[in-house]
């Protein structure tokens, strides 16, 4: 599987890893990896008014920001509950930012473990109930909200190496 961004191959085999030789789906056995530290920072955007920016602050639920911070975080620890083929793993760091940007609202989530099997799909799945949980926040108020750009940016470790979006 190539990046189109970063010529990136993120992939060491021309077959999908879920998958067995007859094509059913299969959670992928990492008991002969290696444990290494592996991080994973995925963002997301939230699409929002400039009539539901200046509300923010005065939000009657509370802190869309806060809240949707420790939604992320509450997310990235159930992410194999979510994903099926996602393997459960003992996290040992999740850091989920949420910021006011012209137009919306950015989002970034870092995860991290030291294991067999990568972190990516907590660090997206963090972005994307915090996203969710902003659009939640706010729908009253709007409904034309949109989330966009949900995407892996880097992630370190393991046997296909690092990767950063971007990158040459």
């Amino acid at each position: 599987m190539r990046n189109r961004e970063s010529g990136n191959t993120g992939a060491k085999s021309s077959r999908l890893s879920h998958y067995d030789e007859s094509g059913h789906a299969s959670m992928v056995d990492v008991s002969g990896k290696e444990f290494t530290r592996r991080t994973a920072t995925a963002s997301a955007f939230v699409e929002l008014s400039a009539a539901v920016l200046a509300a923010l602050p005065s939000n009657p639920k509370g802190n869309p920001l806060e809240v949707a911070r420790i939604a992320g975080i509450q997310a990235a620890k159930r992410t194999s509950e979510l994903i099926p083929m996602c393997h459960p793993l003992a996290l040992t760091h999740v850091d989920v930012q949420a910021e006011v940007a012209a137009g919306g609202v950015r989002i970034k989530a870092t995860a991290a473990t030291t294991g067999p099997t990568g972190v990516e799909m907590e660090a997206l799945t963090a972005v994307s109930v915090a996203a969710l949980t902003v659009y939640d926040m706010t729908k009253a108020l709007d409904k034309a909200i949109v989330i966009r750009n949900v995407q892996l940016e880097t992630k370190t470790g393991g046997k296909s190496g690092d990767y950063s979006r971007g990158a040459v």
